[in-house]
């Protein structure tokens, strides 16, 4: 499929004598957001940890582009265009937002042996990004994190993906413990990120959300997909309600489980 972005085939994940992913397959093609739903153990978090390299699959093959990788660790799936924003934001409080934005991967100036960052450089790419998340407030990069609303974080969380030109965006619960205010900003980022190329898997716990801004719904339940192709158009929220909880097997049709 020449429109496919990332490709898992056939992943498996042991705790222990503990099965959290059993033979699960996902695509994500280009420019599509895709929503990850399922209860609590169902594997979502599993998944995309070894998409995102925090976790290695114990069986399984990944594609990107159509091409094989070998994904162990974050580094090689940042090399690979995939980056992740965790529920927590996974950035440093006592950092400002400039630090936070460039993190690992500093711009220097002058000669290279000197290793001066390039703060001004950081501060204007900063400016720059959070205006385009969303915050309308005139915030200092040179603010630290522990200063900012978990809106606010989020939003540098986001930023920082943006600017690194992923191809691939995970968003690990991404709304959770927002106002409602910060999570319209949340969700019209990833309407957004579609809009300039990116792709994005979106996991949340609240179904409202998803609905609003994916273009295809994938279910596990169990450590199991059960669904792959659910249309949010096409499809009630409380029909996939039903899926995850497996009152039914399809939304196509009403056949209980």
């Amino acid at each position: 499929m020449t429109d496919e972005l990332v490709r898992m085939e056939h992943i498996n994940k042991f705790f222990g004598r503990v099965q959290a992913l059993n033979d699960v397959s996902l695509t994500v093609r280009k420019n599509e957001i895709v929503g990850l739903l399922g209860d609590n153990g169902a594997g979502k978090s599993t998944l995309i940890k070894i998409l995102s390299g925090a976790l290695t699959a114990d069986s399984g093959e990944i594609y990107i582009h159509g091409k094989k990788v070998d994904i162990r660790n974050t580094t090689d799936a940042i090399g690979h265009g995939i980056e992740t924003i965790y529920q927590d934001s996974a950035l440093v409080t006592q950092l400002s937002i400039a630090r936070n934005l460039f993190l690992g991967r500093e711009p220097l100036k002058g000669p290279p042996f000197l290793n001066r960052m390039d703060q001004a450089m950081m501060n204007d790419v900063a400016r720059r990004l959070l205006k385009q998340v969303g915050i309308t407030k005139d915030i200092p990069p040179t603010t630290p994190i522990s200063a900012l609303s978990g809106g606010e974080r989020q939003a540098v969380a986001i930023a920082r993906a943006m600017h690194f030109e992923s191809d691939l965006i995970i968003l690990d619960e991404p709304t959770n413990n927002l106002g409602v205010e910060e999570t319209q900003g949340v969700l019209r980022f990833v309407r957004n990120a579609r809009d300039s190329g990116h792709s994005c898997i979106f996991i949340a716990h609240n179904i409202y959300h998803v609905f609003q801004v994916v273009d295809r719904i994938v279910v596990l339940r169990r450590g199991k997909k059960v669904a792959d192709d659910i249309d949010p158009k096409q499809t009630t929220i409380e029909q996939v309600e039903h899926v995850i909880t497996g009152m039914i097997t399809s939304v196509n049709d009403h056949t209980t489980a």
